[in-house]
């Protein structure tokens, strides 16, 4: 289960609906517990640099390690991840499955059509990365 404030929750679906038709991504911060309930405190929006960003995204990787270092003065674990589908459902497409890397952290689907938040955590089979066990579970969103 993720919980996610009504805040960030707002956040997330202005910046999906401000940066269609491109996919939007970021990182999320807060409480993280690998097998049970993490709470967001804190969501940092990052550039997409995918080769195409209206069916692709990519953290822009140099941001992204700035950003995991944000989250560690602050105290804070990393969450996990966020990006939008603006045209697709809020599941994982197969390409966010062959490029999760990190297990049991959620990935937050933002859909625009219809308007949807769905999360996934990535589990990992137990030979490790790119097992074939590896697959993306739906956890609950509660959203407060």
């Amino acid at each position: 289960m993720i919980v996610l404030p009504t805040g960030i929750r707002e956040t997330i679906l202005e910046r999906a609906r401000d940066g269609t038709p491109a996919e939007i991504c970021g990182v999320l911060g807060g409480e993280y517990d690998p097998d049970g309930r993490s709470r967001v405190a804190s969501q940092y929006p990052a550039r997409n640099v995918a080769d195409d960003p209206r069916t692709r995204y990519e953290i822009d990787p140099e941001q992204q390690l700035r950003l995991f270092d944000r989250l560690e003065d602050s105290g804070e674990a990393i969450v996990g991840f966020y990006h939008s589908h603006p045209r697709g459902p809020a599941r994982p497409s197969a390409t966010d499955a062959a490029n999760a890397t990190w297990p049991d952290r959620s990935y937050v689907i933002v859909s625009l059509e219809p308007l949807e938040i769905g999360s996934w955590r990535w589990r990992t089979g137990s030979d490790g990365a790119d097992a074939p066990g590896d697959r993306f579970e739906r956890e609950q969103v509660v959203v407060e």
